[in-house]
Protein backbone atom coordinates (compact mmCIF):
# COMPACT_ATOMS: atom_id res chain seq x y z
CA UNK A 1 0.00 0.00 0.00
CA UNK A 2 1.31 3.37 -0.71
CA UNK A 3 1.20 5.50 2.79
CA UNK A 4 2.24 8.71 0.74
CA UNK A 5 -1.65 9.81 0.27
CA UNK A 6 -3.88 11.36 2.74
CA UNK A 7 -5.66 7.48 2.98
CA UNK A 8 -2.36 6.14 3.36
CA UNK A 9 -1.59 8.69 6.03
CA UNK A 10 -5.35 7.85 7.91
CA UNK A 11 -4.32 4.13 7.88
CA UNK A 12 -1.29 4.76 9.67
CA UNK A 13 -2.90 6.73 11.83
CA UNK A 14 -5.71 4.15 12.55
CA UNK A 15 -3.38 1.26 13.00
CA UNK A 16 -1.22 3.31 15.70
CA UNK A 17 -4.37 3.90 17.33
CA UNK A 18 -5.85 -0.16 17.19
CA UNK A 19 -1.91 -1.64 17.76
CA UNK A 20 -1.08 0.96 20.79
CA UNK A 21 2.38 2.13 19.97
CA UNK A 22 4.26 2.98 17.06
CA UNK A 23 6.63 -0.38 16.79
CA UNK A 24 3.31 -2.56 16.97
CA UNK A 25 1.65 -0.58 14.26
CA UNK A 26 4.92 -0.74 12.23
CA UNK A 27 4.94 -4.29 12.62
CA UNK A 28 1.57 -4.37 11.52
CA UNK A 29 2.21 -2.52 8.37
CA UNK A 30 5.38 -4.17 7.39
CA UNK A 31 6.97 -0.78 8.16
CA UNK A 32 9.90 0.27 10.46
CA UNK A 33 8.76 2.47 13.52
CA UNK A 34 11.07 5.78 12.00
CA UNK A 35 9.32 5.21 9.05
CA UNK A 36 5.70 5.28 11.02
CA UNK A 37 7.03 8.12 12.73
CA UNK A 38 7.88 10.30 9.78
CA UNK A 39 3.91 9.22 8.09
CA UNK A 40 2.75 11.09 11.92
CA UNK A 41 5.08 13.98 11.84
CA UNK A 42 3.95 14.42 8.09
CA UNK A 43 0.55 14.64 9.14
CA UNK A 44 0.31 16.70 11.74
CA UNK A 45 2.45 19.21 9.62
CA UNK A 46 0.16 19.65 7.35
CA UNK A 47 -2.73 19.47 9.57
CA UNK A 48 -0.77 22.09 11.63
CA UNK A 49 -1.87 20.49 15.03
CA UNK A 50 -0.66 17.92 17.68
CA UNK A 51 -2.32 14.56 16.93
CA UNK A 52 -0.46 12.48 19.15
CA UNK A 53 1.62 12.67 22.51
CA UNK A 54 4.30 10.28 22.79
CA UNK A 55 6.06 9.80 25.94
CA UNK A 56 8.33 6.52 26.81
CA UNK A 57 5.70 4.99 28.32
CA UNK A 58 2.34 5.66 26.95
CA UNK A 59 1.01 6.54 23.54
CA UNK A 60 -2.04 9.39 23.85
CA UNK A 61 -4.44 11.27 21.28
CA UNK A 62 -4.97 15.07 21.83
CA UNK A 63 -8.82 16.28 21.11
CA UNK A 64 -7.37 16.84 17.50
CA UNK A 65 -6.37 13.46 17.20
CA UNK A 66 -8.97 12.10 18.62
CA UNK A 67 -11.64 14.13 15.82
CA UNK A 68 -8.95 12.64 12.75
CA UNK A 69 -9.17 9.22 14.14
CA UNK A 70 -12.95 8.88 13.94
CA UNK A 71 -13.09 10.76 10.67
CA UNK A 72 -10.17 8.55 9.24
CA UNK A 73 -12.41 5.74 10.54
CA UNK A 74 -15.26 6.62 8.84
CA UNK A 75 -13.66 7.70 5.53
CA UNK A 76 -11.65 4.60 5.44
CA UNK A 77 -14.36 2.72 6.05
CA UNK A 78 -16.39 4.13 2.89
CA UNK A 79 -13.47 3.62 0.70
CA UNK A 80 -13.28 0.09 1.25
CA UNK A 81 -17.39 -0.28 1.29
CA UNK A 82 -17.58 1.84 -2.59
CA UNK A 83 -14.54 -1.05 -3.97
CA UNK A 84 -16.28 -3.63 -2.27
CA UNK A 85 -19.91 -2.67 -4.12
CA UNK A 86 -17.91 -2.24 -7.38
CA UNK A 87 -16.02 -6.05 -6.59
CA UNK A 88 -18.61 -7.71 -5.47
CA UNK A 89 -21.81 -6.47 -8.09
CA UNK A 90 -24.25 -6.68 -6.08
CA UNK A 91 -23.18 -10.13 -3.56
CA UNK A 92 -23.01 -8.73 0.57
CA UNK A 93 -19.85 -9.40 1.56
CA UNK A 94 -17.00 -7.34 3.74
CA UNK A 95 -16.57 -6.87 7.78
CA UNK A 96 -19.49 -6.60 10.21
CA UNK A 97 -17.94 -5.45 13.40
CA UNK A 98 -21.00 -5.85 15.69
CA UNK A 99 -20.84 -4.90 19.55
CA UNK A 100 -22.89 -6.59 22.25
CA UNK A 101 -23.04 -6.51 25.95
CA UNK A 102 -21.52 -10.19 27.85
CA UNK A 103 -24.60 -11.77 28.51
CA UNK A 104 -27.50 -11.22 25.98
CA UNK A 105 -24.61 -11.65 23.51
CA UNK A 106 -23.94 -14.86 24.58
CA UNK A 107 -27.03 -16.17 25.15
CA UNK A 108 -28.86 -14.29 22.17
CA UNK A 109 -26.23 -12.63 19.74
CA UNK A 110 -23.84 -15.41 19.56
CA UNK A 111 -26.30 -18.05 17.62
CA UNK A 112 -27.71 -15.53 15.57
CA UNK A 113 -24.73 -14.39 13.95
CA UNK A 114 -23.91 -18.27 13.49
CA UNK A 115 -27.21 -18.44 11.83
CA UNK A 116 -26.81 -15.09 9.53
CA UNK A 117 -22.84 -16.43 8.63
CA UNK A 118 -24.13 -19.50 7.75
CA UNK A 119 -26.66 -17.00 5.27
CA UNK A 120 -24.19 -15.03 4.17
CA UNK A 121 -21.10 -16.73 4.19
CA UNK A 122 -19.08 -13.78 2.26
CA UNK A 123 -19.99 -11.62 5.08
CA UNK A 124 -16.89 -11.76 7.78
CA UNK A 125 -18.70 -11.07 10.90
CA UNK A 126 -16.37 -9.03 13.54
CA UNK A 127 -18.19 -9.50 17.38
CA UNK A 128 -17.25 -7.95 20.32
CA UNK A 129 -18.44 -9.35 23.55
CA UNK A 130 -18.26 -6.19 26.45
CA UNK A 131 -20.47 -3.75 28.40
CA UNK A 132 -18.82 -0.66 27.57
CA UNK A 133 -21.01 1.74 25.11
CA UNK A 134 -18.78 2.05 21.92
CA UNK A 135 -18.82 4.51 19.92
CA UNK A 136 -20.46 3.76 16.36
CA UNK A 137 -20.27 6.94 14.39
CA UNK A 138 -16.16 7.10 15.42
CA UNK A 139 -15.81 4.26 13.73
CA UNK A 140 -15.68 1.41 16.44
CA UNK A 141 -18.82 -0.73 15.49
CA UNK A 142 -21.33 -0.96 12.66
CA UNK A 143 -23.88 -2.60 14.82
CA UNK A 144 -24.48 -2.20 18.41
CA UNK A 145 -26.69 -4.24 20.40
CA UNK A 146 -27.92 -1.47 23.54
CA UNK A 147 -30.61 -1.86 26.30
CA UNK A 148 -32.66 0.72 27.48
CA UNK A 149 -34.14 4.08 26.48
CA UNK A 150 -31.75 5.44 23.71
CA UNK A 151 -30.47 9.18 24.79
CA UNK A 152 -31.19 11.85 21.32
CA UNK A 153 -28.27 11.00 18.30
CA UNK A 154 -27.76 11.11 14.81
CA UNK A 155 -27.78 7.05 15.18
CA UNK A 156 -30.90 4.84 13.53
CA UNK A 157 -32.11 2.81 15.97
CA UNK A 158 -34.53 -0.32 15.58
CA UNK A 159 -36.50 -2.14 18.50
CA UNK A 160 -35.62 -5.95 17.86
CA UNK A 161 -36.85 -6.99 21.67
CA UNK A 162 -37.67 -6.24 25.29
CA UNK A 163 -36.83 -7.99 28.63
CA UNK A 164 -38.08 -7.75 31.92
CA UNK A 165 -36.71 -7.61 34.85
CA UNK A 166 -36.54 -9.84 38.35
CA UNK A 167 -35.18 -9.57 41.90
CA UNK A 168 -33.20 -12.64 42.34
CA UNK A 169 -31.22 -14.14 45.30
CA UNK A 170 -29.08 -17.56 45.85
CA UNK A 171 -30.93 -20.20 48.57
CA UNK A 172 -27.29 -19.57 50.72
CA UNK A 173 -27.54 -16.07 50.60
CA UNK A 174 -31.42 -16.27 51.82
CA UNK A 175 -29.87 -18.57 53.78
CA UNK A 176 -27.97 -16.42 56.08
CA UNK A 177 -29.62 -13.08 55.73
CA UNK A 178 -33.20 -14.01 55.46
CA UNK A 179 -36.05 -13.72 52.84
CA UNK A 180 -37.49 -9.95 52.20
CA UNK A 181 -40.94 -10.58 52.34
CA UNK A 182 -41.81 -7.24 51.02
CA UNK A 183 -39.55 -4.31 49.19
CA UNK A 184 -38.45 -2.04 52.34
CA UNK A 185 -36.78 -5.19 53.57
CA UNK A 186 -34.51 -4.73 50.95
CA UNK A 187 -32.75 -1.95 52.99
CA UNK A 188 -31.56 -4.32 55.31
CA UNK A 189 -29.80 -6.64 52.53
CA UNK A 190 -26.77 -6.05 50.39
CA UNK A 191 -28.34 -5.34 47.07
CA UNK A 192 -25.91 -5.41 43.84
CA UNK A 193 -26.67 -2.86 41.57
CA UNK A 194 -25.30 -1.75 37.70
CA UNK A 195 -22.61 1.43 37.74
CA UNK A 196 -23.26 2.84 34.98
CA UNK A 197 -24.55 6.27 33.80
CA UNK A 198 -28.00 5.33 32.49
CA UNK A 199 -28.83 2.90 35.12
CA UNK A 200 -31.66 3.75 37.59
CA UNK A 201 -30.44 4.96 41.03
CA UNK A 202 -33.43 3.44 42.45
CA UNK A 203 -35.51 -0.11 42.24
CA UNK A 204 -39.32 -0.08 41.30
CA UNK A 205 -41.83 -1.84 42.65
CA UNK A 206 -45.43 -1.50 42.75
CA UNK A 207 -48.11 -1.60 45.79
CA UNK A 208 -52.11 -1.15 45.60
CA UNK A 209 -51.97 -0.21 41.94
CA UNK A 210 -49.27 2.52 42.63
CA UNK A 211 -45.60 2.27 41.40
CA UNK A 212 -42.86 3.84 43.88
CA UNK A 213 -39.14 3.64 43.82
CA UNK A 214 -36.41 2.40 46.90
CA UNK A 215 -33.13 3.56 47.18
CA UNK A 216 -31.34 0.59 48.31
CA UNK A 217 -27.42 0.17 48.37
CA UNK A 218 -25.09 -2.63 48.98
CA UNK A 219 -20.77 -3.10 48.39
CA UNK A 220 -20.74 -4.15 44.67
CA UNK A 221 -21.57 -2.44 41.62
CA UNK A 222 -21.06 -3.37 37.98
CA UNK A 223 -21.42 -2.54 34.43
CA UNK A 224 -21.85 -6.18 33.94
CA UNK A 225 -25.42 -8.07 34.15
CA UNK A 226 -23.43 -11.01 33.67
CA UNK A 227 -21.28 -10.73 36.14
CA UNK A 228 -24.24 -9.50 38.75
CA UNK A 229 -26.18 -12.87 38.40
CA UNK A 230 -23.02 -14.49 38.96
CA UNK A 231 -22.35 -12.52 42.33
CA UNK A 232 -25.81 -13.26 42.85
CA UNK A 233 -25.02 -16.98 41.82
CA UNK A 234 -22.50 -17.23 44.57
CA UNK A 235 -24.78 -15.34 47.31
CA UNK A 236 -22.66 -12.06 47.39
CA UNK A 237 -25.88 -10.39 47.59
CA UNK A 238 -29.84 -9.66 46.10
CA UNK A 239 -29.94 -8.66 42.51
CA UNK A 240 -32.48 -6.43 40.06
CA UNK A 241 -31.65 -7.83 36.84
CA UNK A 242 -32.94 -8.84 32.84
CA UNK A 243 -34.85 -11.93 33.20
CA UNK A 244 -33.56 -13.29 29.91
CA UNK A 245 -29.96 -13.31 32.08
CA UNK A 246 -31.20 -15.52 34.78
CA UNK A 247 -33.71 -17.95 33.16
CA UNK A 248 -31.87 -21.01 33.56
CA UNK A 249 -30.77 -20.05 37.17
CA UNK A 250 -33.93 -19.92 38.09
CA UNK A 251 -35.41 -22.89 36.44
CA UNK A 252 -32.22 -25.00 38.06
CA UNK A 253 -32.68 -23.47 41.53
CA UNK A 254 -29.62 -21.63 42.07
CA UNK A 255 -31.46 -18.33 41.78
CA UNK A 256 -34.48 -17.88 43.83
CA UNK A 257 -36.92 -14.97 42.56
CA UNK A 258 -38.35 -12.31 45.19
CA UNK A 259 -40.90 -10.07 45.55
CA UNK A 260 -42.47 -10.74 42.45
CA UNK A 261 -45.93 -9.46 43.86
CA UNK A 262 -44.42 -6.16 44.11
CA UNK A 263 -43.01 -6.43 40.28
CA UNK A 264 -44.10 -3.19 38.45
CA UNK A 265 -43.37 -5.68 35.41
CA UNK A 266 -41.70 -2.97 33.74
CA UNK A 267 -39.71 -4.03 30.15
CA UNK A 268 -36.11 -2.58 29.16
CA UNK A 269 -36.38 -2.24 25.69
CA UNK A 270 -33.38 -3.65 23.33
CA UNK A 271 -32.04 -1.92 20.34
CA UNK A 272 -29.86 -2.22 17.24
CA UNK A 273 -28.25 1.13 16.61
CA UNK A 274 -26.48 2.04 13.43
CA UNK A 275 -25.65 4.74 10.82
CA UNK A 276 -28.57 4.93 8.93
CA UNK A 277 -29.21 6.46 5.20
CA UNK A 278 -28.75 5.98 2.42
CA UNK A 279 -25.34 5.19 2.17
CA UNK A 280 -25.81 2.34 4.74
CA UNK A 281 -23.74 -0.95 3.42
CA UNK A 282 -25.36 -3.59 2.61
CA UNK A 283 -24.46 -5.89 5.22
CA UNK A 284 -25.42 -3.56 7.66
CA UNK A 285 -29.01 -3.61 6.37
CA UNK A 286 -28.92 -7.78 6.28
CA UNK A 287 -27.51 -7.81 9.50
CA UNK A 288 -30.46 -5.77 10.88
CA UNK A 289 -33.28 -7.45 9.34
CA UNK A 290 -31.77 -10.60 10.38
CA UNK A 291 -32.07 -9.30 14.10
CA UNK A 292 -35.50 -8.06 13.52
CA UNK A 293 -36.54 -11.23 12.35
CA UNK A 294 -34.82 -14.05 14.01
CA UNK A 295 -34.64 -12.23 17.74
CA UNK A 296 -36.42 -13.70 20.28
CA UNK A 297 -35.38 -12.25 23.86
Amino acid sequence: MDFNGRSGEMSVFTTVAQEGSLSAAARALGLTPSAVSRIIARTEQRLGTRLLLRTTRALTFTAEGEAFLRGARRILADMDEVEEAIADQGVPRGRLRVSAALGHGRLAIVPLVAAFSARYPNIVVDLTLGDEVVDILGGQADVAIRFGHLPDSPLTARRIGDTGQVVVASPDYLQRHGIPQEPEDLLQHNCLRFNFRRAEPNWPFIRDGKEFSLKVSGNIECSSGEALSQFARVGAGIARIGEFSVNEDLQRGDLIALLEAWNPGDREPIHAVFVGGAAMPARVRLFVDFLLEHHRI
